[in-house]
């Protein structure tokens, strides 16, 4: 009943401005700020191991602005998900090397966890003739499944497919002329990951990035979204030359580092709310 509540709230607040949905998100997001302590620590955590040389007022500064883009992103899906299709274009600028996103050459898009997320999926599906297909995690609650995945692949010949369907499949849909959405920068426990320096801490990551490319004979283009007043502004990179190569931690070491480069000129804007060093390396006590 929550769930179903929920997602009506959502479709009601679609129609809204923009302005109006985004000044409820920053209340929100500073309330949550207060309230959540134990997501609050996280955050906190995060920052201090990714910037010991930031002040402690600089941290908390960042960590309230992480909030409130977290909750701004969130509440941006009543209308990227609900809202009238001009709507949703007119607030999405595709910008960059776009071209890497012409043809039918296998491709995957390297989409890093910034709060714009959603928005990147919506843009790309909504606004360039090309098969897309993600990664999807089933919901626990089937009703917030249900709307997630038609929310998400509401656009254009966008498809998900689950982690069960192995990658054999996935890597079928690459070779046959898809582009893989895919989110590899989060820790998915120990188990097939890595451990890579992540802004010098030993992160463990999914080398996914650079098995799949090279499985696929897929080239990898990164994809970055930053929230703006207008909406989002999402940013096609130029293709990654030279990847992947035969050394898969070499590989993914190099995600880590170009995705701090990035992550560096916006750092309110990455998913700090993750408990990204989660999983130590052995012997090595937690950091939560």
């Amino acid at each position: 009943m929550i769930s179903r509540l929920g997602i009506l709230f959502m479709r009601a607040i679609a129609p809204l401005p923009l302005a109006w949905i985004r000044a409820f998100g920053h209340a929100v997001g500073l309330l949550l700020y207060v309230l959540v302590a134990s997501r609050r620590k996280v955050v906190d955590v995060n920052l201090r191991l990714c910037f010991p040389q930031w002040s402690e007022a600089q941290r908390k500064q960042v960590a309230r602005e992480v909030f409130v883009h977290v909750a701004q992103a969130w509440f941006d899906r009543a209308w990227l998900w609900h809202g009238h299709p001009d709507v949703v274009r007119r607030r999405l600028v595709l910008t960059g090397a776009v071209e890497e996103l012409a043809g039918q050459d296998p491709t995957i898009l390297f989409c890093p966890h910034f709060v714009g997320l959603d928005a990147g999926v919506t843009t790309v599906s909504q606004q360039l003739p090309r098969r897309f297909v993600g990664i999807y995690t089933r919901q626990s609650d089937p009703v917030i499944d249900a709307w997630v995945l038609k929310g998400r692949f509401r656009f254009g010949d966008a498809r998900p497919m689950s982690r069960s369907e192995g990658v054999r499949d996935i890597i079928a849909a690459l070779r046959e002329g898809g582009v893989l959405y895919l989110l590899p920068d989060m820790n998915f426990g120990a188990e097939d990951s890595i451990f890579v320096p992540f802004y010098g801490v030993p992160a463990a990551t999914i080398p996914s990035l650079s098995r799949f490319a090279r499985l696929g004979k897929a080239k990898v283009v990164p994809l970055i979204t930053r929230l703006t007043p207008g909406g989002y502004e999402v940013r096609v990179l130029e293709s990654w030359k030279g990847y992947p190569t035969r050394d898969v931690v070499a590989d993914t070491a190099l995600m880590n580092e170009r995705l701090q480069g990035w992550i560096d000129g916006m750092p309110s804007q990455y998913y700090w709310v993750h408990k990204r060093f989660k999983t130590r390396p052995p012997g090595e006590p937690g950091v939560y």
